[in-house]
C-alpha cells in the first residue's frame, strides 16, 4: 500500500484535536494564540526521559512551583535540585538540567534559542529533546522521534528490521511525515497515539485514526512490530551498605562524587559494588566507624540501566551523640531524610535498616 504523508497528518491531527491528553506543560491543541513556554517544554521533556507521564506530573508541578523560570532554576543550589529530583532516577539528568539552566541564563539572556542546532549544544539536550523543544515551543518543523514515535512509524511503514539497527530508517520515515504546519501538535499527537492506542503489545488497531494508512495493520503484523534484537542479560553486582545510627536518631551519610552513577547524591557508606560477594569479615573491616554492626535480614535489590544490584545491609545502633563523622561523611537528622537527595536504592537501604527491630 502507498502511504500519503499529508493524509496521515490530516487524520492524526483531527484525532488529536479531540483526544489530546491534558498535561500541565502543554498548550491545548491548535492553540497557536497561547504561548508555549520553552522552559516548561524543556523541563517536561528532560523529566520524561525513561520515566512515565504519571510519575513525572507531581515532580514537574513541584519544580515549576519552586523554580518557575529558567533563571530561578539557574540560581538554585545543585544539592536542592538533586533533592527535588530524588525518586525520578537517572540523576545525570538533574545535573545536566541545572547546568543547562545556568548556560541559558548566562549565555542566552535567560531565553532558550529558537534553533534546533543551537538547542542541541546545550548540556543534556540530545537530538530528541532539541527537536521536541523546536517543534513544540517554537513551531519549527523538527522531526521528534522517541520510543512511541518509533513504534508508530515502524507499523505505519511495516519496517521489519529490528531495533536498534532500524533507528536511522525510522527517523528518515518520520521526517517524511513531519508537517510544516502544527509540527508541535503533530509531534505530541504521535506520542499520544503511541501511548494510548498504538501500544507496545496490544495495539488497539480498531480504534486507531491511522489504521487505514497502516501497512502493518493491513498485513496483520502490527503487534509484532517494531522487532527488537535480543538484549544481553544485565550483570549482577553485589555490595554492602552500612547504616550507622546515633542515639539521637541521626544517620550517617556521605555524598557521592559529582560525576558518574548517582553523581552528587547522598548515600550510606558502603563497599564497592563488584561481581564477587564480600565475605562478612571483609565487610566488617570496611565499616565507616567502630560500632556493634549487625547484618539485617534479607537483601536490598535494585535495577539500574546496565546492571542489577544486590546489597547486604549492616546496622550499628545507639552510637554516642559526640561520635564524629568520618571524612566526607555527615550526620543527618532522621526528620530531614525525606527532603534530601537520596536515590531510590538508598531509600530502600534506609527503609530496610530503620524498619528492622533494634
Amino acid at each position: 500500500m502507498t502511504l500519503s504523508p499529508s493524509k496521515v497528518v490530516r487524520d492524526l491531527l483531527k484525532w488529536y484535536d479531540g483526544a489530546a491528553r491534558e498535561l500541565p506543560w502543554r498548550a491545548p491543541p491548535g492553540a497557536s494564540s497561547v504561548p508555549v513556554d520553552p522552559y516548561r517544554v524543556w523541563l517536561s521533556e528532560i523529566m520524561l526521559q525513561q520515566t512515565t507521564v504519571k510519575a513525572v506530573i507531581p515532580y514537574f508541578q513541584a519544580f515549576v512551583a519552586r523554580w518557575p523560570t529558567v533563571d530561578a532554576l539557574a540560581r538554585a543550589d545543585l544539592n536542592d535540585v538533586l533533592a527535588a529530583w530524588a525518586g525520578l532516577g537517572y540523576y545525570s539528568r538533574a545535573r545536566n538540567l541545572h547546568a543547562c539552566a545556568r548556560e541559558v541564563a548566562t549565555q542566552h539572556d535567560g531565553r532558550f534559542p529558537a534553533d534546533e542546532t543551537a538547542l542541541h549544544t546545550l548540556p543534556g539536550i540530545g537530538p530528541y529533546t532539541a527537536a521536541a523543544i523546536a517543534a513544540i515551543a517554537f513551531g519549527l518543523p523538527a522531526t521528534v522521534v522517541d520510543g512511541n514515535v518509533e513504534r508508530v512509524v515502524a507499523r505505519l511503514f511495516a519496517v521489519k528490521a529490528p531495533l536498534p539497527g532500524a533507528k536511522a530508517e525510522l527517523r528518515r520515515l518520520a521526517a517524511e511525515l513531519t508537517p510544516r504546519k502544527r509540527p508541535g501538535d503533530f509531534a505530541q499527537a504521535m506520542m499520544d497515539l503511541g501511548a494510548s492506542i498504538c501500544a507496545p503489545r496490544t495495539p488497539l488497531c480498531a480504534e486507531c485514526p491511522l489504521a487505514r494508512h497502516c501497512a502493518a495493520y493491513a498485513q496483520g503484523i502490527a503487534a509484532a512490530l517494531p522487532a527488537r534484537s535480543p538484549k544481553p542479560e544485565r550483570p549482577v553486582r553485589i555490595g554492602v551498605a552500612f547504616v550507622a545510627i546515633r542515639k539521637d536518631g541521626a544517620v550517617l551519610l556521605r555524598r557521592r562524587p559529582p560525576k558518574g552513577l548517582l553523581g552528587g547524591m547522598l548515600e550510606t557508606p558502603g563497599t564497592e559494588w563488584t561481581e564477587m560477594p564480600t565475605e562478612p569479615a571483609d565487610a566488617l573491616s570496611q565499616t565507616p566507624l567502630a560500632g556493634a554492626w549487625r547484618l539485617m535480614p534479607g537483601e536490598v535489590t535494585h535495577t539500574f540501566t546496565h546492571f542489577h544490584l544486590r546489597l547486604s545491609v549492616y546496622r550499628a545502633d545507639a552510637l554516642p551523640q559526640h561520635t564524629p563523622a568520618p571524612q566526607s561523611c555527615q550526620w543527618m537528622p532522621r526528620n530531614r531524610l525525606d527532603g534530601e537527595a537520596l536515590p531510590s536504592v538508598m531509600q530502600k537501604v534506609l527503609a530496610r535498616a530503620l524498619s528492622a527491630k533494634a
